[in-house]
């Protein structure tokens, strides 16, 4: 019987399709369904769509008329919003930090929007997986910026980082007209950056409830693809009765999304063994091959070959019909082959239905995800809550959490080890899950991002002194990585976890250190244009420290904020050296011809010096230009180094 997936056409790659394909994996958002003149529907590009997803908005992509998709008043202001980049910076907080020079973890502390954008370079397609728990917009306030063109100047007002002119974040509640629109401005273009950051073989979950569960799923088939779908999964959240409602809603959804399913046979992976499944397995005959569990023997007979219909004689001469319908799995060469190796069991008598042994220890076996998460295996809102009260000594610092247990299912799912992603972090969950899963031996580190939005007026959070919900998941994680420290100091079988990651690096969305230089009004006068050049002159924050300017420009240049820094001498100049000096920047005030040949004998792949380290020697600067010019000439891309001043 041939299969059409897998016979040869006997055609040349089909340029166009594959190009087509291509498309779909970076820009599902552009194919669109017309209907031609016979009323045929087709599946087109949305050619002006593609030109907004590039940046370039076009009087046509405006003025038209809306076709089929997803579309609400905003939208357009989303995908201008996207292309336009960040001038901020993440700056970087020792003291509120752990083991801030060595851990691979992050807790950034901002609006996750700005920081998705500065996150762009240097995690593009190195994120796992992604979980978030985004506000349900359930008709209480959440938060957002409200003006898109001044989203950086309303969060640093709103952290209190700025001198306020009035602007503040909006909130959202569903006595306003715009109630659906004003949550998917907001989550679009934070779920659009996110997939920028995604591997390929990356997921994402989404927790949601009824409340915008149909609009995040055609919001995410946009975004993500709707042949990316993965599953909407069911989460028993609570096993109590609410009796003040109509209905009483016992569960939340989880929506999965992968970044390229269709790369890959099994985008999520199989649980581990449960103790209930490893139940099924038994060995009653004493198999040398150890303990099996009994599967049919037969199959669906639209599937069989002629040599699969036959009578079966069982080792004591019982014979066995098949039923109607059914064929038997193997043919009855290989059967009779099966039954002399003892792998078909015909029950204790011998006079049982056939059924082949599956054997526990013949290939790594796992469980097929089922679409219900059951309460009593990945725990409640409520059992959540509790254990963040106990945490906290009988303080309830948080209303909501997540169970841990529910994302260490995710994570499981996720498969392969990496960095993973909540940028609607909250009490921190996420992060005590993946210390959870490193102790059974992963290799996972996370990144959370939170926005210091204030705890409510004499709640318990602030009376012990927790004002933000930042400062609530900061402290979570460190009472969770003390107990967890203790745990292994007093247990042998966790002896091999002492060299456990259970830090992380703590770094605060602001504005840049360095001045940008603003292009002059078209009326200024010649004296306001020489005051705003000198103004200009010493374009670096008096206030920023080293380490401040250090981390913007490792953001700014792409590479990792959890990149081993080190600082050497070289030449007399004091430099960072980062990533075992794959990058060299030097942040002093003064420059020398000895120092640069310094640098090209070490060969980093980069160099990074300050411009008003030269004190306006021209001279000196344009030789280091052409000296580091020489030196890449004839050599391979990887083996240059990359000059840069700022």
């Amino acid at each position: 019987m041939t299969n059409p997936d897998t016979q040869m056409n006997g055609q040349s790659l089909d340029i166009a399709e594959q190009r087509r394909k291509e498309f779909e994996q970076l820009f599902p958002g552009i194919f669109t369904e017309t209907r031609n003149d016979q009323g045929d529907l087709k599946v087109t590009i949305d050619l002006e769509r593609l030109k907004a997803e590039l940046g370039e908005f076009t009087d046509i992509y405006d003025s038209r008329r809306e076709r089929y998709g997803m579309e609400w008043p905003g939208k357009r202001d989303c995908l201008r919003l996207i292309q336009q980049s960040s001038t901020a910076t993440l700056k970087p907080c020792r003291e509120e930090s752990v083991d801030f020079d060595t851990t691979e973890n992050l807790f950034i502390e901002g609006d996750n929007l700005e920081v998705l954008k500065l996150l762009q370079k240097s995690y593009y397609s190195k994120v796992k997986m992604i979980y978030i728990d985004p506000p349900y917009n359930t008709g209480k306030e959440f938060i957002y910026p409200d003006n898109f063109s001044e989203s950086l100047d309303t969060y640093l007002q709103y952290a209190g980082l700025k001198d306020s002119e009035g602007r503040a974040f909006s909130t959202n509640t569903a006595n306003e007209g715009r109630f659906h629109t004003k949550w998917l401005n907001m989550m679009y273009p934070r779920l659009y950056l996110a997939r920028n950051l995604l591997q390929e073989d990356g997921v994402i979950f989404i927790s949601i409830d009824d409340n915008e569960v149909e609009n995040l799923r055609r919001m995410c088939d946009e975004i993500f693809g709707e042949e990316n779908f993965i599953a909407q999964f069911i989460w028993e959240k609570r096993t109590n009765r609410e009796n003040r409602k109509i209905v009483s809603t016992r569960h939340d959804y989880i929506l999965c999304y992968s970044r390229n399913a269709w790369e890959s046979d099994r985008p999520i992976s199989q649980l581990p063994m449960n103790e209930k499944a490893l139940a099924n397995y038994k060995n009653p005959d004493n198999d040398p091959r150890g303990a099996w569990k009994s599967d049919p023997a037969t199959a669906q007979a639209g599937h069989g070959t002629k040599s699969q219909f036959y009578d079966l004689i069982a080792p004591n001469g019982k014979v066995h019909k098949l039923e109607s319908g059914r064929c038997w799995l193997y043919t009855e060469k290989a059967m009779n082959q099966a039954i002399a190796e003892n792998r078909i069991w015909f029950g204790r008598d011998g006079n049982g239905v056939p059924r082949i042994k599956t054997y526990l220890e013949a290939k790594e076996r796992g469980l097929t995800p089922e679409t219900i998460f059951f309460a009593e295996e990945v725990g409640t809102t409520e059992a959540a809550k509790n254990k963040i009260k106990e945490l906290f000594n009988g303080i309830a610092a948080f209303e909501t959490p997540k169970p841990v247990q529910l994302l260490q299912t995710l994570l499981k799912l996720s498969s392969s080890p990496g960095i993973v992603l909540d940028f609607f972090s909250g009490s921190g969950s996420l992060a005590e899950a993946v210390y959870c899963e490193n102790l059974t031996g992963a290799s996972t580190s996370f990144i959370l991002i939170q926005l210091p939005e204030p705890c409510e007026e004499g709640s318990e959070a602030q009376k012990i002194g927790l004002d933000t919900i930042a400062d609530i998941a900061k402290e979570r994680i460190r009472r969770v990585a003390g107990r967890i420290e203790k745990e292994i100091s007093g247990n042998l079988d966790l002896e091999g976890s002492s060299n456990l990651d259970l830090g992380f690096k703590v770094l605060k969305l602001n504005q840049s250190n360095f001045k940008l230089w603003q292009a002059p009004a078209k009326d200024i006068s010649d004296e306001d244009l020489l005051q705003q050049m000198e103004l200009n002159v010493d374009h670096i924050d008096p206030n920023a420290s080293k380490e401040d300017l250090l981390y913007e420009l490792l953001i700014k240049a792409g590479v990792m904020p959890t990149e081993k820094v080190e600082r050497i001498e070289l030449a007399g100049h004091k430099l960072f050296s980062v990533a075992e000096g794959t990058l060299l920047v030097h942040l002093e005030d003064g420059i020398d011809q000895a120092l640069i040949d310094a640098v090209l004998a070490r060969a980093p792949g980069q160099f990074i010096c300050l411009d008003k380290a030269f004190h306006g020697n021209d001279q000196l600067k344009t030789n280091a230009v052409k000296t580091f010019e020489a030196f890449n000439q004839g050599k391979e891309k990887i083996d240059q180094i990359d000059f840069k001043t700022v």
